[in-house]
């Protein structure tokens, strides 16, 4: 041992002789390579992070970090003048990473931040959806949050209301003075949410703050506020009631935006590496093939159904006529949430029997009636927690048929029938979005958990699906695959109608037609779904366009990696990336 540390001491004195004997040009040190820049990189994606949250506490506020919880920001001039100093010092500080090499890993975190920054800018100086979206402004979402997640004492979270609802009557007056030349649809849809943004603002909420830990001055305080804040709803809500007669009974702008304008979008929110247009040129064409599926397991079904008829000449008169038959098998109206609530634990069966990917059973998953100020969008919905919240709540949203005729509630039941219901909740909750959101916040890159992309979430849920069913849910049934393909379809469909919508400016009826005729959807799931086309722009291609990319990667790793592909291990690998865009993951996993 004593020889070693003397050799050792020996070279060391030797090592500095000769480093004091060379030129001070040889004391340069080493270049930083990839590994060393992704570790600086590392370091300015945090502050970026805690950045932006200063800069958009709502935004920190639904991504589960509550430090600036109680500011409201008032979204006038000066706040999008903030937003542009914003982008401009980040690209700034971020300039320099883009012209080093990086991991691949570190790579794709800085991407994801430049499509938020140019985003944002997009949003502010082309897109101006603040001025003509009404439904832009609505206070209720964070308050509702603050009242429901327990992510702090009770005091603490009326403290941040009580902060948040001195903002309230300002943020609304600026929104007035922002709204310019708005939609008729998005003043409806507007109208609607703020209406039911007032349930939020109930009794049962100034009673919790009366019998709460409050000090007795912040409790008056609260109350005052509390009732400004109503009234400032109210107001805002009769300004809305008299915008929408004035917009019904004039020629109101076009919630079209345009080819252009949809291009741009599509970009910055799909990052597919394909414009949208080549994705509706691949979606017409597999609109085709799934049809054809439709038509194979209808001629394997029909002497069942149909016993000593023969099928119609048209092949797809025939699907329509047997999906028809069998939409009759539905749940109750009055079932429908209950029954969406019964499917989860079976759901959690199978894919723990079949090791499908690994579930934890201690994130909560919540299946509740759709809060009134979220409705009149979309019927289902996933609420999920921030990756800075992980335990909290993910709540599944099942819209009620309360309001709904009675021909509108069998219509509607019929698109949800008995197999297509089972097809939505693994959708929506296992192993879908629920899934896929879990891991997600589970990234050890916080970038990629916290920018998501909707084409790789809408994707997964929709590649849950299918291999739900290829794994043998439902037992291989013919009549559950045929359902599959019907409402594979209606994702298929979902691109072109969009696409046909915004930027060909097709007609209702034609949209109609698209859906009930070459998609087999009911009247009224085709009603509602011009009504959500009407209401968004590219978000409808999200669930093709991820699909198609998550497929593709499973089924190339399967050819590459032969009898070693293990499906789980897939999926696991897959979802371990946060929520990045397939075709940075497929870079990743390659």
């Amino acid at each position: 041992m004593k020889t070693q540390v003397a050799a050792l001491a020996l070279l060391a004195s030797l090592g500095l002789a000769g480093c004091q004997s060379h030129s001070s040009a040889e004391l340069t040190p080493p270049p930083c390579l990839a590994q060393c820049q992704a570790q600086k990189f590392a370091v300015v994606s945090q502050s970026f992070v805690e950045d932006l949250w200063r800069h958009a506490p709502t935004w920190a506020l639904y991504s589960g970090f509550y430090d600036y919880a109680d500011q409201l920001v008032i979204p006038d001039g000066d706040s999008r003048s903030r937003d542009a100093k914003f982008v401009a010092r980040w690209r700034s500080r971020l300039a320099p990473f883009q012209q080093v090499e990086m991991t691949a890993a570190a790579r794709i975190d800085l991407a994801l931040i430049t499509n938020v920054l140019d985003k944002m800018e997009w949003e502010n100086t082309r897109f101006k959806s603040w001025q003509w979206n009404p439904a832009n402004y609505n206070v209720a979402g964070p308050f509702a949050r603050l009242m429901n997640e327990p992510y702090a004492p009770l005091e603490t979270r009326l403290k941040a209301v009580l902060g948040r609802m001195e903002g309230v009557p300002e943020y609304y007056r600026v929104a007035r003075e922002n709204i310019d030349n708005p939609t008729l649809e998005h003043t409806e849809l507007a109208l609607l949410q703020n209406r039911g943004a007032l349930s939020v603002f109930s009794d049962a909420m100034l009673d919790q703050a009366m019998g709460s830990g409050l000090s007795d001055a912040d409790k008056m305080l609260f109350q005052e506020r509390f009732y400004v804040t109503k009234q400032a709803i109210q107001s805002h809500i009769g300004w809305l009631e008299t915008l929408v007669a004035q917009l019904r009974q004039g020629t109101p702008r076009s919630f079209r935006i345009g080819e252009t304008l949809y291009e741009e979008k599509f970009a910055l929110d799909i990052q597919a590496g394909m414009t949208a247009r080549q994705l509706y040129e691949k979606a017409l064409a597999d609109r085709d093939q799934a049809q054809k599926q439709m038509i194979t397991i209808t001629q394997q079904l029909w002497p069942k159904y149909f016993p000593g008829r023969g099928m119609p000449m048209d092949d797809l008169e025939a699907v329509r006529e047997l999906v028809d038959h069998l939409s009759a098998r539905h749940v109750k109206r009055q079932e429908f949430v209950s029954e969406v609530r019964k499917q989860i634990p079976e759901l959690v069966q199978f894919v723990n029997e079949t090791q499908l990917v690994t579930l934890d059973p201690t994130k909560p998953l919540v299946v509740r009636e759709t809060p009134a100020y979220m409705r009149g969008f979309a019927g289902a919905s996933i609420s999920a927690p921030g990756p800075y919240d992980k335990q909290a709540n993910t709540y599944y949203n099942v819209t009620p048929l309360d309001g709904m005729t009675d021909e509108q509630a069998e219509s509607y039941l019929r698109e949800y029938n008995h197999w297509i219901l089972q097809i939505l909740n693994i959708h929506e909750a296992i192993p879908g979005h629920y899934t896929q959101l879990v891991y997600s916040n589970e990234s050890p890159s916080l970038v990629k958990s916290l920018f998501g992309n909707g084409a790789m979430v809408e994707g997964w849920a929709v590649y849950a699906e299918r291999v739900m069913l290829e794994q043998g849910y439902g037992g291989f049934e013919p009549e559950l695959w045929l359902m599959y393909w019907k409402w594979n379809l209606r994702v298929i469909t979902n691109t072109i109608l969009d696409y046909e919508i915004q930027v060909k400016g097709i007609s209702r009826e034609q949209a109609l037609t698209h859906m009930v005729d070459g998609a087999f959807q009911q009247q009224e799931e085709a009603e509602q779904k011009w009504r959500r086309a009407t209401l968004s722009q590219v978000q409808l291609t999200s669930y093709y366009a991820g699909f198609r990319e998550i497929y593709d990667l499973r089924e190339a790793q399967k050819a590459r990696l032969g009898a070693d592909f293990d499906l789980q291990r897939f999926h696991e690998t897959f979802l371990s990336y946060g929520s990045s865009p397939v075709k940075y993951i497929r870079q990743l996993m390659q």
